[in-house]
């Protein structure tokens, strides 16, 4: 997967199309993302003696094809690719040709 968690990314498919927020975490076995922010649904949840129940607002996971890193330099969507510097692989945005963190 070329998203990772703390990666900056916007939405270019669902009903948050256009958005951006930051990766919380990655579930690599299903190819998803849960991004902060985005993707709201309702959970209701049961009431226990440690909590009251309710409506909660969690992230839901986003497939990750449905999402694109944000270019570190010019703030727009880009793909990701990969290449060695001093012996090490690196992920560098290809619209902008800058190694990512």
């Amino acid at each position: 997967m070329r998203i990772k968690t703390g990666d900056k990314v916007q939405l270019i498919a669902g009903k948050d199309k256009g958005k951006t927020g930051t990766v919380i975490k990655t579930l690599p076995n299903k190819d998803r993302v849960i991004v902060e922010g985005l993707n709201i649904a309702k959970k209701h949840t049961k009431p226990s003696q440690s909590a009251t129940g309710g409506i909660e607002e969690v992230p839901a996971p986003i497939h990750v094809s449905n999402v694109k890193l944000v270019d570190p330099t010019s703030g727009e969507a880009t793909r990701v690719g990969y290449r060695f510097e001093d012996g090490k692989k690196v992920r560098f945005a290809k619209k902008s040709n800058e190694t990512i963190n």
